[in-house]
């Protein structure tokens, strides 16, 4: 991890919802170091999702500012091109396009890039071997076990380099033993890809796994 340069920084973000009758988020502040495995945890209903999708420019927030990866995404206007570069979510559910195969679904993130048919075909070979599925490449998700669709959403994931994991509750739908199994992968991938990883969880043993843990409670770390 590098100790010096702050790759998320986030100042009083504010962000309600139904007419401003629920503060998902209420004056929150956070920073994530280049490079850093950070857990956020919380109660359902914390705001920690909400945090997820606002560094990931999934969702815009009412006040505040929010940089990521240098980019100020209350002023930006390019959202989905700053998400395809910078960003790689897992999702609880996979997300998986059931009628295209283990292969075609890694190379979706890269569709919006100059790479040819070939590039993207080697670059997506070089993840699933790196999530230990290459031999799986011509199969439909259908076909996988929910650990093994999960390992593929990692390598659609990480296919475009981004600086940035996003990981929202990426065991909750896994038994305990193959949600360890991914929850190395992504720590090992980490290392590996020198990326930052922001999961959120409510596991307790989960979020240990991290180098840090914030709390949210009531749209505010606690921490």
């Amino acid at each position: 991890m590098d100790n010096g340069k702050n790759v998320i920084e986030i100042h009083d973000l504010k962000k309600s919802y139904d007419d401003g009758t629920i503060k998902a988020l209420n004056g929150l502040n956070l920073e994530v170091k280049e490079g850093e495995f950070l857990s956020i945890m919380g109660p359902s209903g914390s705001g920690k999702s909400t945090l997820l999708n606002m560094i990931g420019a999934l969702d815009v927030a009412d006040e505040g500012s929010i940089h990521v990866a240098g980019i100020d995404l209350m002023k930006t206007k390019e959202l989905s091109e700053f998400r395809s570069k910078e960003i790689g979510f897992v999702f609880q559910m996979h997300n998986l396009i059931p009628n295209l195969t283990v292969l075609e679904n890694v190379e979706i993130p890269m569709y919006e890039t100059d790479l040819s048919s070939d590039q993207m075909r080697e670059r997506a070979l070089e993840l699933l071997k790196a999530v230990g599925l290459e031999d799986r490449a011509d199969q439909i998700p259908t076909k996988l076990s929910g650990g093994q669709r999960q390992r593929v959403a990692i390598a659609r994931a990480l296919v475009n380099r981004p600086s940035i994991i996003l990981a929202d509750e990426p065991t909750g739908s896994l038994d305990s033993q193959t949600g360890d199994v991914i929850l190395k992968l992504l720590r090992d991938l980490h290392e590996k890809e020198n990326v930052t990883l922001v999961m959120v969880t409510h596991e307790p043993y989960v979020g240990k796994m991290a180098e840090r843990i914030v709390n949210v409670l009531d749209g505010k770390i606690q921490n």
